[in-house]
């Protein structure tokens, strides 16, 4: 009696584990139905809203449902200055490692300036993080913006130049 009430609660306790399993999923790059769901239409930055490019958006989602999310925004109506370093919105739900500096969970505007940086500002146009990007000139057809998973990391695209970033 003992060794079938043992075998019945270990196989209990096993589907309860592979179910709990399958519900997290895998970590994996959203679908652009996926991001259609999700991307805002428009980003409020700086005092001003934005309109977002849909079609040039990219994002993540890992194991736990936790998302990352970045488009790029029509930032025509914003200043030369803020257009110079502001070309698209990063939204996390997870902290991020981004070429070894730590971004927290938030709201940002993100860019690629012309001494090949990435910043991150926050919504009222304050840099939280800059740091180098890279250029890949070795690639043939550049996208706008695209994301691609290296190892457990992604790199985030803008035309050749890319930063890598690791959800925490």
């Amino acid at each position: 009696m003992k060794k079938l009430r043992l075998a019945f609660f270990g196989g209990l306790f096993g589907v309860l584990l592979v179910s709990a399993l399958a519900q997290q999923g895998a970590p994996h790059l959203l679908s652009a139905d996926e991001l259609r769901k999700v991307v805002p239409s428009e980003f409020f930055y700086r005092g001003q809203k934005a309109p977002t490019q849909a079609r040039n958006s990219v994002g993540l989602q890992l194991a736990n449902g936790k998302m990352t999310l970045t488009a790029l925004v029509d930032a025509s109506g914003y200043s030369t200055a803020i257009q110079q370093k502001y070309q698209g919105l990063l939204i996390t739900e997870s902290k991020l490692n981004v070429e070894g500096s730590e971004l927290p969970p938030g709201q940002y505007g993100f860019g690629y300036t012309a001494s090949d940086k990435f910043v991150v500002m926050d919504v009222a146009n304050d840099d939280v993080l800059s740091v180098p990007s890279k250029t890949e000139k070795a690639l043939e057809r550049a996208v706008p913006l695209k994301m691609v998973e290296e190892g457990g990391a992604y790199r985030l695209y803008a035309g050749k130049r890319w930063v890598e970033i690791k959800p925490e």
